[in-house]
């Protein structure tokens, strides 16, 4: 009988199984049991006290900067010769790096930018606890979430980057694509979407609210119906996260483990 993935990719299902299952251990050990339930500590993040307008400021640069440095990408590479594949990576990443200076900007020179969140040491374990928790809820949200598109035969397309990933054949574009996905999103979309609309939320609309809008936006940016509720369960998992912990480092390093470990799965023939 044939199985739905190659053989090869067999290795990569049992580390899978063992993350899971290790994820589920870990989120009943430190979320779910009684014992972690009782002696839960209070949210380490402190409040961003910045005005409406500041935050519209922040809003701006942000925006601004992803779309000029996308535009001034597309103006220099119509010099030169490029795939279409290249060019879409390489304008994403243009956009990507323009809101992170965004942010950069605004930190460093507005005045409510002065308390703005950047990362710090002391990540290392809570990035990778919460990666692994996040492994089985987003495996159980995207099996129900898929079967609900099927159910009112809504199409269920994969997302444009996971095939750029799989038929990738130059090594620079690979290389850049893995960059981009496990270094540079997780950086920019983390100070974007948690340090700044998360953290100014909190304190400012009921906390299911905070925790959902900017998971909502978050997922919507990624442009594709079949990961949506999986990305935006991701996009609350990291606030909790981040909430918990103060630190803007730890969901950066679960949101680059995330990408990492989907790119390892995509690269070992099992389709997503």
């Amino acid at each position: 009988m044939p199985t739905p993935f190659p053989l090869t990719a067999l290795p990569a299902l049992a580390v899978e199984l063992a993350l899971m299952v290790g994820g589920l251990a870990l989120l009943w050990r430190v979320q779910l049991s009684p014992a972690a339930r009782a002696t839960r500590p209070p949210a380490a993040l402190t409040a961003w006290t910045i005005a409406l307008p500041d935050f519209g400021l922040f809003a701006w640069c942000v925006i601004a900067g992803g779309f000029l440095g996308e535009l001034a990408m597309v103006q220099g590479l119509s010099l030169f010769a490029l795939d279409g594949d290249t060019r879409q990576v390489l304008a994403g990443a243009a956009f990507q790096f323009g809101m992170l200076a965004g942010c950069a900007g605004f930190a460093l020179f507005a005045p409510g930018g002065r308390d703005f969140a950047w990362p710090r040491g002391s990540f290392l374990r809570d990035g990778m606890a919460t990666f692994a928790i996040a492994l089985p809820v987003l495996v159980t949200v995207g099996l129900l979430w898929t079967l609900l598109l099927q159910l009112v035969g809504l199409p269920a397309e994969r997302q444009e980057l996971i095939g750029l990933f799989a038929g990738a054949r130059s090594p620079l574009l690979l290389g850049s694509l893995v960059a981009l996905a496990s270094i540079v999103a997780p950086i920019t979309e983390e100070l974007v979407f948690r340090a700044g609309l998360f953290r100014y939320a909190r304190t400012r609309l009921p906390r299911w609210a905070a925790l959902l809008l900017p998971a909502v936006i978050f997922g919507a940016v990624h442009g594709n119906l079949a990961s949506f509720a999986q990305l935006v369960t991701l996009g609350v998992i990291f606030s909790l996260a981040y909430e918990r912990t103060g630190n803007i480092a730890v969901p950066m390093l679960a949101h680059a483990l995330f990408n990492l470990n989907t790119i390892a799965l995509i690269l070992s023939g099992i389709e997503l």
